[in-house]
């Protein structure tokens, strides 16, 4: 079963944190990534860029359409994401306890529809 652990963060969730913590933070990421790497169950993830960074893509008439930035004024962005393969549901949750971020805010836990299972 494939999941992805979406995180999103408050874009001042670590503004008071010290160094330290911070430095805490990225390294439980570091070694949360090595254990499931070496658990298998790891299957891509990334760190995403400050969302002014960010375009929008959208096709009007044929035309592509290019937008600098998101629209919504946001608290939230979209910070990051794990694409796990595990053998549970429960296994899911347990790693996405263990995300740094779970214990500042909030992780989104979703399943990843199996097309090749699909009636199309």
């Amino acid at each position: 079963m494939r999941y992805l652990i979406l995180i999103n963060q408050n874009m001042h969730a670590t503004d008071d944190l010290t160094d330290e913590q911070r430095e805490a933070f990225a390294r439980g990421h570091f070694q949360l990534v090595e254990k499931l790497l070496e658990s298998g169950e790891l299957v891509a993830g990334e760190g995403l860029a400050d969302p002014a960074l960010a375009h929008t893509v959208s096709v009007r008439d044929g035309q592509t359409v290019i937008s600098d930035g998101p629209f919504a004024e946001l608290k939230e962005h979209l910070a990051g994401f794990y694409l796990i393969e595990v053998r549970s549901f429960e296994r899911a949750v347990e790693i996405a306890a263990q995300l740094p971020d779970a214990e500042v805010a909030e992780v989104e836990l979703r399943p990843v529809l199996d097309f090749q299972t699909m009636d199309m």
